[in-house]
């Protein structure tokens, strides 16, 4: 860590308070679901919301990119990793969820299959397709995660945000600009928490609900480290299909390989460089364009430096 970076890293525990973590240097690969990426310049996890303000506002006052970071789904961090702030809402106050009635509020650090399993314990039923999601409730309202012909949005009743200069708003879903795999506003806000709509059903029935969805999951999908889902679903064919009808499966660059069992999931047999994931994507691209004539645009959010 140069001296710059120690000084940054000093000014902004100042501004903080002591059980706020923040590290410098801080590689990312085990914190994402693909398992590859370089090193972060601070890592920070805020305590609660009025750290969360603080980190903001020293990010603005220092003209510091940041980047909000759940489990890291969805997610491929370049080779040379991140230039800037990651901040991981993964502290308890963060992570709370509680039932309401009928109604379930989850913050946005909670794991989506702890909710799911909570709802099932209190009888609650909707929102079991976000059990087998890797990730969490922040990162399934960012990209509007959906599973079993379910989106999150679905079952969203509002969601309080946090706008980058630290103000608080709760919002329902027709003013968040929802689209398929996106929240428009989550662009340039922050999910706090969410309330989820259920409704009452027998534990039981719940289970054995989740249960099929499970069976259904890894009857189709690699246990290979992912970041998910590659590429979004063209209107005339599933991504997937398409790749494996391009005789795409297999197919490896590195340590990257597209999977036997789905064509839409790039998975890390261990030794994957972002590079490698990158250039098999291009690969995926190139062939489905020349081919078929598709555009295949992807789902995974892409950041950091080569």
């Amino acid at each position: 860590m140069n001296d710059k970076n120690k000084t940054i890293a000093a000014d902004l525990a100042a501004g903080v308070s002591p059980e706020t973590v923040i590290r410098c240097d801080e590689p990312l690969a085990p914190h994402t679901t693909l398992r590859v990426g370089g090193p972060a310049d601070f890592f920070v996890e805020p305590v609660d919301e009025k750290d969360l303000v603080a980190v903001l506002r020293f990010c603005g006052e220092h003209k510091l990119p940041f980047l909000i970071l759940g489990r890291g789904s969805n997610l491929l961090v370049r080779d040379r990793g991140y230039r800037g702030l990651v901040i991981c809402l993964s502290s308890p106050e963060f992570a709370r969820i509680e039932i309401l009635d009928a109604k379930i509020r989850a913050g946005a650090g909670a794991r989506q299959k702890a909710l799911a399993v909570e709802a099932r314990r209190a009888g609650l039923s909707g929102v079991e397709f976000l059990d087998g999601i890797p990730g969490t409730v922040g990162g399934a309202l960012r990209m509007n995660a959906g599973a079993m012909g379910s989106e999150t949005f679905d079952v969203v009743e509002s969601v309080r945000v946090m706008d980058f200069a630290g103000n608080i708003r709760e919002l329902k879903p027709n003013e968040m600009r929802v689209g398929y795999r996106c929240c428009a506003l989550l662009k340039n806000h922050i999910a706090l928490n969410a309330v989820f709509r259920c409704m009452p059903q027998p534990p039981a029935e719940i289970a054995a609900r989740m249960q099929v969805f499970s069976e259904k999951r890894w009857s189709s999908q690699p246990a290979a480290p992912s970041a998910g889902c590659m590429f979004r679903n063209p209107s005339a064919i599933p991504a997937g299909k398409l790749i494996e009808e391009l005789g795409l499966k297999g197919a490896f660059v590195g340590g990257a390989m597209i999977s036997i069992k789905h064509g839409n999931f790039i998975v890390n047999g261990g030794s994957a460089s972002a590079k490698d994931v990158l250039e098999l994507v291009a690969q995926i691209r190139a062939r489905a364009q020349a081919e078929r004539g598709i555009d295949l645009h992807p789902e995974v959010e892409v950041v950091g430096e080569d």
